[in-house]
């Protein structure tokens, strides 16, 4: 300042400041600073830079990109500024351009560990997994302690299957740098998928504990709670609480003032948010509602936060009215961007999967917010106006479970699109194998100690039998093995297999003839692709939504005693049906047909009921809140009994008087 006041245009004093006010997150009173000193000295590339930085800092990324980019062509051969503008530029969904940026900053610096890293996150995002990988390495090869590394490394290894070598990377990673929360809640993904839920939830507490604003691990957390056959409901919603006070509460003085026309029969907007309009499971259900909504009475908006758009994500644009892409926008501005959409309904498709959006739904940037479709189960937002279950799903009994309010679709929570042509139900194994296989595809973090126990009673009941099970190499396989032996079930009677591209994994529906079902956390996709492979599934229903999704879908497919409320149950009825060979063939060759006649694949009927819901929440919004000790005074032509009754139905306790 003091050099300032003896020279106001000496850029280098300007650039100066700047730097210490970003320091002091002035970011707004530095970008004053910085574009004084470039207007004093365009080359200057010191300040392009710094600006870049000031714009990030403020979630103002293209901003940023834009300055770097000035400063990149100022001076070529600069590593740091073309490692900032590749992960700008991948955060704004342009993973190809950010690749270049990389390059180009590895080919003036071959030995910068941390451009090696970045390089690898978006090579990983492309599905480049082999080329990512190869970059993780040899940024730990140029810094062995890169704990960032290590982490990413491993998340990488976990996405391709190899979960024990992945655990060693977070746990280097927890050694070179104990306070960093990534590894641990990765860690915990681990130790999920191999069916330590115990493990996993120890692992998610610790990132918490580490970076309390850490709300992807929080919601890792939680979300395994549903799994665990020790949370019940009401825990589970304390939980869900717990997490809106701590990471979404805060936004409540950023949610604005709602103007939309409050016209109930008009049409409407609605917004769908997700980050897996791509080839994901997801779109198995989207598809059937997406193109089977009455575009007359609804305008179609996605929010898509997908780095990598493929084939599907076309398809999927090609049934809604306006596509967004939100990849690596942060939660504040595509709020933004959804008010000055003017959405009415704003409908969340994650839960707390994956690269949820919750934190966008926290703002409240629609006056109705819906969750629907990631899992049946409650978000814990103050913010979420309802849910969409089914009358399966949801008996009345299940409406305090959730923060939300729960509308009930008519008959279904999914309708399913397999997405996959050209593969038909086999025969019958056990004809040809001579024994029945039972089999479970499902997840393997479903797959609990009390769940193998009950399927090797299923096997001591059914001789000869065997059991099909996708699970993880090493730890888990060790376990399935030695609980189903501590169970007299001989480990030649179990069969492993891995995760699968599509179609393989459905081939492997010719090896089973008979599902057993997971609990607390049924299938629902792998139920759903089972009956479309002609497979039936015996599962066991209990309390909450997830418990239920078998129920569910064999009430949809008039099946419903396939659905047993207790283990005593689930091993009869499985062990009956393994004995009835006659019923076995004709569910085999009638399953499918079923499934195609059922709810569950009638598109029409799903986005009718899905709609239905959407106008009834929407009237609600619409109408008039209830007023009481009001008096409306009529001119006496304007009084009638119509209009009475009209009030009325609006103004409880309102007293109609005139004017006479």
């Amino acid at each position: 300042n003091r050099a300032l006041a003896l020279d106001p245009n000496l850029p280098e004093a300007l650039n100066n400041l700047g730097v210490i006010l970003s320091g002091k997150n002035q970011a707004a009173s530095a970008i004053v600073l910085y574009r004084r000193a470039v207007a004093l000295r365009p080359d200057y590339a010191d300040v392009h830079y710094n600006l870049a930085i000031a714009h990030h800092s403020r979630g103002e990324v293209d901003e940023a990109i834009a300055a770097c980019r000035q400063a990149v062509l100022l001076r070529p051969h600069w590593p740091q500024a073309l490692n900032n503008l590749g992960n700008w530029l991948s955060e704004t969904g342009r993973p190809d351009d950010a690749i270049v940026a990389f390059d180009q900053g590895l080919n003036a610096d071959p030995d910068y560990p941390e451009a090696h890293s970045n390089r690898a996150n978006v090579l990983r995002r492309l599905g480049r997994l082999d080329e990512a990988a190869a970059s993780y390495r040899r940024a730990i090869d140029l810094r062995h302690d890169y704990a960032e590394a290590h982490n990413n490394l491993g998340d990488l290894l976990r996405q391709t299957g190899r979960l024990s070598e992945a655990a060693v990377c977070f746990r280097s990673a927890s050694e070179f740098q104990p306070a960093l929360a990534a590894p641990y809640g990765n860690l915990g993904n681990v130790l999920k998928e191999q069916g330590d839920l115990d493990g996993a939830i120890a692992c998610y507490s610790r990132a918490a504990d580490l970076d309390s604003q850490d709300a992807p691990a929080d919601s890792n957390r939680i979300y395994t709670l549903y799994f665990h056959p020790r949370y019940d409901p009401p825990t589970i919603l304390r939980e869900h609480r717990l997490w809106n006070d701590r990471h979404a509460r805060r936004f409540q003085s950023e949610i604005p003032r709602h103007d939309n026309a409050p016209f109930p029969r008009r049409r409407l907007k609605i917004g769908y948010v997700s980050p897996d309009f791509r080839d994901h499971c997801q779109a198995m259900f989207t598809l059937p509602l997406f193109s089977n909504h009455d575009r007359d009475r609804f305008e179609i908006h996605c929010y898509s936060d997908v780095a990598a758009p493929d084939a599907v994500t076309e398809r999927l644009q090609s049934h809604v009215d306006a596509w967004r892409n939100i990849a690596g926008a942060p939660d504040a501005k595509v709020a933004q961007l959804i008010g000055a959409d003017k959405i009415d309904i704003l409908v969340d498709l994650t839960v707390h999967m994956a690269n949820h959006r919750l934190l966008v739904f926290a703002r409240k940037p629609a006056p109705v917010q819906i969750s629907w479709l990631g899992y049946p189960g409650t978000t814990g937002l103050e913010t979420m106006d309802y849910r969409l279950s089914d009358p399966f799903l949801d008996p009345p009994a299940n409406d305090s479970f959730y923060a939300e309010r729960t509308l009930r679709l008519a008959d279904t929570f999914w309708c399913y699109d397999p997405m996959i042509s050209g593969l038909e139900p086999n025969d019958l194994p056990a004809v040809k194998n001579g024994f029945v296989t039972f089999g479970c595809l499902n997840n393997f973090c479903k797959v609990n100690d009390g769940v193998l126990r009950l399927w090797a009673r299923v096997m001591r009941s059914t001789p000869g039998s065997r059991l099909l099970l996708l699970a993880p190499r090493g730890d888990a396989r060790r376990r399935v093995t030695a609980t189903l032996q501590d169970e007299s079930v001989d480990a030649s009677r179990i069969v492993f297999v891995d995760r699968q591209p599509r179609r393989r994994y459905l081939q492997t529906y010719h090896c089973i003839d008979i599902g057993l079902d997971t609990f607390p956390y049924n299938g629902h996709t792998t139920s759903l692709d089972s009956f479309w492979m002609g497979v039936p599934v015996v599962t066991r229903s209990g309390i909450t939504a997830v418990s239920r999704g078998g129920l569910s879908q064999l009430s949809n497919l008039k099946l419903a005693e396939l659905a047993c409320a207790d283990e005593d149950s689930f091993v009869r009825v499985a062990a009956g049906l393994a004995t009835s060979m006659d019923r076995l063939r004709t569910l085999r060759s009638t399953l499918r047909g079923r499934l195609i006649e059922s709810p569950l694949m009638d598109g029409p009927r799903f986005a009718r009921s899905v709609e239905s819901a959407y106008r009834t929440t929407w009237a609600r919004w619409s109408a008039p809140a209830p007023r009481k000790g009001v008096e409306v005074s009529l001119h006496a032509g304007a009084r009638s009994r119509k209009f009475e009754v009209r009030a009325r139905k609006f103004l409880d306790g309102v007293r109609l008087i005139s004017d006479e």
